[in-house]
Formats: structure tokens, sequence, C-alpha cells
């Protein structure tokens, strides 16, 4: 493995000049200098695995020089995804969770053992909110079942749509202390009223893992979401361990390893899944293909999606949406992405134009994540300029809704306007700088 990156270039130049290609005609089709080939193909710089692809691409090579770029492989996250079941009450059993809310807007959560939170004292107690520790003292009557199940379904979809317009950090905490809420209200209720509660919880549950990926804490988010199984599978639903998996996927996939995202999104499709689950899978096995530069596969599995998510699924249960609401065609989208990673920016971006076009107005955090790969789309293509025009655009999206995984995209965007300096990517170098 070592080796490949050495073997690329020689095998860049032969399968060049068979081509009938010079380093000029090359630097054309990928937008990339003919200095920068120069050098990769002598071995003084090593090929980013997007130049692989798109060389791969231009030359019509099937995956033979992207194959030569060793594949990232990152750490395996904690857990796997489908946790032990364990009694609703003991979900979080040793652990609670610390708010701090100022005045003044900001504010924290994280997770602390009982035993430091007892050692904290009556003074820390004082000024923290211990989410976990919460019981309640003396007779407590019973709610009405359907108001609480009614309201608290109703909230999900508001928070949900708050999501796509603002930070996590402004949605996290009202998220956690309601997910907190209907775990004490299940402990309360009957059986079937346990359920239906637990099953909203896991929802909530995985719905907060999101958000807190999307505040750049990986190990945060997996916590969460092995919770949100936890909660699903003592509330009977055992579907949502397949999801996990697919959220899992998600994680290794803004990690670029290809393999780990194809493996887990493969996992969660499963005999017996919902359609629903198996077609999320199979849009993030798509995913994986497409890193791995596998165009065949990757439209296999863009077609299993589409198969699977035109089925009838559960939505009519009352039960809130698993995975996004905002795309009007998430396997369009999606395969306006995965052309992007394939090597294919001027397929990519004219999806990506027809799909963005599509959002809804206050979806501000899919414009932003979709917006932004479309940008890279256009800039992958040459159209320097007009790509900075989409950026400049976004700015205001991107800036509200606060988001590590777009950041993802934003530094790959800086990078592909330094490597085509001009008037209109030299404006936009300041803000790109306050977004490390």
């Amino acid at each position: 493995m070592d080796q490949q990156p050495t073997r690329f270039g020689p095998e860049l130049r032969r399968r060049r000049l068979e081509a009938g290609l010079t380093l000029s005609g090359l630097a054309a089709l990928v937008h990339y200098s003919k200095g920068q080939l120069s050098k990769v193909e002598r071995g003084l710089k090593t090929p980013s695995p997007q130049l692989a692809r798109l060389c791969d691409t231009a030359l019509s090579a099937d995956g033979a020089l992207a194959d030569l770029i060793p594949l990232h492989r990152a750490p395996e996250p904690p857990g796997n995804g489908v946790p032990t079941a364990r009694k609703p009450e003991d979900a979080t059993e040793g652990e609670a969770w610390l708010m701090h809310l100022s005045a003044e807007g900001p504010s924290w959560f994280q997770p602390v053992d009982r035993r430091t939170l007892m050692a904290a004292g009556a003074a820390g107690a004082a000024s923290v909110v211990p989410l976990g520790a919460v019981r309640p003292v003396g007779p407590v009557p019973h709610p009405d079942d359907t108001t609480v199940l009614s309201a608290a379904r109703s909230l999900f979809d508001q928070y949900r749509r708050l999501g796509q317009s603002t930070g996590p950090q402004l949605v996290l905490p009202p998220l956690i202390a309601q997910t907190h809420s209907l775990r004490q209200l299940a402990s309360r209720s009957g059986p079937r009223t346990r359920h239906r509660l637990l099953a909203l919880a896991s929802r909530y549950a995985e719905y907060i893992g999101w958000l807190v990926q999307e505040s750049g804490d990986d190990r945060g988010a997996l916590r969460w979401t092995d919770h949100a199984v936890q909660l699903a599978e003592a509330g009977g639903d055992r579907d949502l361990a397949a999801y996990a998996l697919v959220r899992r996927a998600l994680v290794t996939l803004y990690r670029d390893d290809a393999a780990q995202t194809v493996e887990l999104a493969r996992r969660a499709q499963e005999t017996g899944r919902p359609p629903r689950i198996r077609g999320l899978a199979a849009q993030r096995e798509a995913q994986g293909h497409a890193l791995a530069a596998d165009y065949d596969a990757c439209m296999r599995c863009l077609d299993r999606a589409r198969e699977l998510l035109t089925r009838e699924s559960d939505e009519g249960s009352g039960a809130p949406v698993i995975g996004t609401t905002a795309l009007p065609d998430p396997v369009a989208m999606i395969t306006g992405w995965c052309l992007y990673d394939l090597g294919r920016p001027r397929e990519a971006a004219t999806v990506l134009d027809r799909e963005t076009a599509r959002l809804p107005a206050d979806a501000l955090r899919s414009q932003a994540r979709y917006g932004l790969r479309r940008a890279l789309a256009h800039a992958a293509a040459g159209e320097t300029d007009h790509a900075c025009t989409l950026t400049e655009a976004l700015v205001p999206a991107t800036d509200a809704v606060s988001s590590a995984t777009v950041a993802a995209d934003l530094r790959r965007l800086a990078r592909a306007f330094t490597r085509r300096p001009s008037p209109a990517t030299r404006a936009l170098a300041p803000w790109f700088a306050g977004h490390p």
C-alpha cells in the first residue's frame, strides 16, 4: 500500500500518452494546472483522492487509477450501533446529563457519572440541573396519554424545522430535556403508552445524535445514537438499530472511509428491515462506493434505493419519518453528491443545479450542505467564478446553521479556490478564513 502513490505517477503518464493527451490536454480535462500534474507524474507530489478520481474518469481507467490511491481507513467508531437492550429506566444508568443555560444565551451540556455528580455537593447542584438524577416525590397524577403523546409528537416536528434554520447549540438543550421528560413519563405509564412514549423518545435521541454530529462531536453523536437504540428496543422497536448503522456510516463517510461506510450500510440492509431504512442504507452504500471510485456499484445502489424508498412505509402510523424530510427527491440529490465523488463534476453540477432549486426556502441546513456540494462540482468543472457566485449566495445559510459536516466541504472548496485564484476567490478568502 505504501508504494501505491509512487506507482500512480508513472501509470498516469502511461495512460495519458496512450490516450494521445499532452499534460496541457489532461490539465484542461481535470481543471488542475499543468505544473501540478507534472509533479504528480514525476512522483514529486502526492495526488489527492479527488484528483485520482478525476484522472480516472478523464482517461476511462474504470477505477484502475483511483485504486492506486490507498483508501482511508478511519479508526473503528466506538460500539457497533446495536447495543444490548436494557430496561428504559436503566438506559443511562450511572450517567446524568448536566446542562448550563446562560442568561446571555450561551449553553453547554455534557454527560457525567453519578459519583462525580454526588461529589460536586450542594454548591454544584445550585448552578446546574442534573437531568438524569430527577426522581418524582410523592404521588404523581397520571397525565392524559393522548394529550402528552400528541403534544410531544408535534414538538418533535417543530424542533426538526428549527434545526434546519439554526445552529445545533440552540436546539439541543430543549431536545435533551424533552427526551428526559418522555422517559420519566414512560416510567409512570401503562405498558401500551410506555412503549409509545419510549419509541418517540428514541426518535428524539436519534435526532439529538445527528445534531451533536453537526456540532463536531462524533463520539457524542454515536453515544446518543446508541441511547436511541436502547430506548427504541425498550419501546418494542427493533428497527432503529439498523438505522443506527446508517448513522454510523455517515460518520465514516465524513472521515473519507469508503470501506467502513459500505460495510456498515450493507449490515443495515439485512432482510426484514423496513423498506425506508434499507433504502436509506442503500443510499449510504452508494456514497461509500463513490468514494472508492466504483461507478457501477454506486449506480446499482442508487437504483435499489429508489425502488425501496418508493414503497409504502410507516409514515401513516404517525411516527416521525426516519431520515431527512427536507429533500423533495433524496435519491436524485445523493446521485449528484456521488457523481462529484466519482470524478464526474459536470454531471454532478447538472443534477445538483436542478435538485437544490427544489429545496424549501426555510431548509437552510440542507441549502448549505447540498449548495456547497453544488459549488464544489462547478469548481471542479472549471467554472470557478460561477462557483464563487454560488458560494457567496450560501454565506447566510452556512453561517446560520453552524455545521461541522458542512465545514468539511467548505475546506474542500477553499482548497479548490486556492488552486485557481481570481478576484472572485480572493474576495471570499476572508470568509473562508473564519471557518477553519
